[in-house]
């Protein structure tokens, strides 16, 4: 059996030769093996998640129709992802048609039903690699995510519609979004779920009013179940998109159906947005997704580590995690590189290697967050003198700045609780951990804190 597989594949592999230059097949189709080929389902080894995602986004076409046209219609591929070389270790990427069915059939059917049943081809405009289980959760997002999570259960019938998702540039907002939107549509197949950006949006109410469809327009749109409307910043001063938006926003909101808004800043910092918006998009949840900490950003490299297939040292991972720290974005940037020149250069990634690669993308500098530059700026923004905060003085004022110094120490340094606690005056680990439970009790509540927070922040960053 074993060796008709082998047969049949290089009959695909000489068909490959043939379509593509000498440097495409030797470095992408050549090191291929065939594993397996049962029940219709063709499963091929790579040697990274960076070559099945490449071969995807540049040579899917030309390999979907080789496979088709060997193996038989109706054949589905699988990538093996193979992680550990010694024991053959290693894990599966189905399809997206596999991956659809397996979920289904994983998480069943909620109570929702969409109001539109038809079947008619609608374009969700969604990314289908966002979804919820490549989005790792942690504090910096933890809100937001399980808000996301209720939401596709039951969409337009949670607490959070609209859902109003905010934070800097490359936290994941679009990331999360697009999650939920995906998830629903999953669950939901008859569901008209919708992802436009607010430039977009844009540009298709302009194009509407010109050619005199504005009534098809608004009849579109208020026929999505889900719309997802990303950086809904930039409505601001267009006056006829926003009242434009607001009809739409009313109509689906009154209809139970889902409102997903993403922004760079909280409504309460939105410019140039008509107040009746700003009440509306205040009516649900809004979630920050904070930059993500220390403890974010090694999830993140090792969640990407198990489903690239690649194996990284400790202490390269606490290198990029300690050097990269604006966005999920940078990180994902950071070990795409790193893949991407220890797979065409067949090199170990290893400390120097990762020290060249992230020297090229990022500012490698030693970190100026320690604890006593940690305390040094929550005392400066706080007006409370360290001594002060590092005694048993407990005044109101006096115990949030110590509760947010060690909040921020716990997000901002490698120390642990118990190193935290000793430094703060010879606090003990529980001590430090009411702290920092407490502050992340108030951010979900204070927007002041929220505020200073961030500033204290964004100073130890600079």
């Amino acid at each position: 059996m074993h060796d008709q597989l082998s047969i049949k594949w290089q009959e695909c592999q000489r068909i490959l030769a043939d379509n593509l230059t000498a440097s495409a097949y030797q470095t992408w189709f050549k090191p291929i093996q065939p594993l397996q080929y049962e029940d219709g389902v063709l499963v091929l080894q790579v040697k990274s998640q960076f070559v099945a995602e490449y071969i995807e986004e540049n040579y899917i076409n030309l390999l979907s129709r080789v496979i088709l046209r060997v193996f038989g219609n109706g054949t589905q591929l699988e990538y093996r992802v193979l992680i550990d070389s010694t024991s053959g270790a290693g894990s599966n990427i189905p399809s997206p048609g596999a991956l659809k069915e397996n979920i289904l059939k994983e998480q069943g059917r909620s109570s929702y039903q969409p109001q539109n049943t038809r079947q008619d081809h609608f374009e969700t405009q969604l990314n289908q690699l966002y979804t919820f289980e490549s989005f790792v959760p942690g504090e910096p997002n933890k809100l937001a995510r399980t808000a996301g999570v209720a939401i596709a259960k039951q969409p337009g019938f949670t607490a959070f519609n609209p859902l109003f998702i905010y934070g800097g540039s490359g936290v994941g907002k679009t990331h999360l979004a697009n999650a939920i939107g995906n998830q629903v549509a999953l669950l939901f197949p008859h569901a008209r779920v919708l992802y436009v950006t607010a430039n977009t949006f844009k540009l298709q109410f302009q194009d509407a009013h010109n050619l005199n469809r504005i009534p098809d327009f608004l009849n579109f749109y208020q026929s999505v179940d889900v719309l997802i409307m990303d950086d809904i910043q930039y409505f601001a001063g267009l006056k006829g998109t926003q009242d434009t938006f607001f009809h739409i926003f009313n109509y689906l909101q009154q209809s139970r159906k889902q409102l997903i808004l993403t922004s760079d800043r909280s409504p309460l910092e939105l410019r140039d947005i008509e107040d009746r918006l700003l009440t509306r998009f205040k009516w649900g949840l809004s979630a920050e997704i904070r930059r993500p900490d220390y403890q974010l950003r090694k999830d993140i490299l090792r969640n990407k580590m198990h489903h690239d297939g690649i194996h990284l040292t400790d202490d390269v991972v606490e290198f990029i995690a300690s050097n990269v720290t604006e966005s999920v974005r940078d990180l994902e940037g950071v070990l795409a590189s790193l893949l991407a020149h220890a797979t065409l250069t067949d090199r170990e990634i290893d400390l120097e290697l990762a020290e060249q690669v992230v020297s090229r993308i990022v500012r490698i500098q030693p970190r100026s967050t320690e604890l006593e530059q940690v305390l040094r700026a929550v005392s400066e923004h706080f007006n409370v003198g360290e001594s002060t905060m590092l005694g048993k003085v407990r005044s109101k004022h006096v115990m949030m700045a110590r509760h947010v110094a060690i909040y921020l120490s716990k997000e901002m340094t490698d120390s642990s609780l118990a190193e935290i606690g000793a430094f703060m005056g010879d606090r003990t680990h529980a001590t430090a951990l009411h702290s920092v439970n407490t502050i992340r009790d108030m951010l979900g509540y204070d927007p002041v804190l929220r505020q200073h927070i961030q500033q204290i922040r964004d100073a130890l960053q600079r």
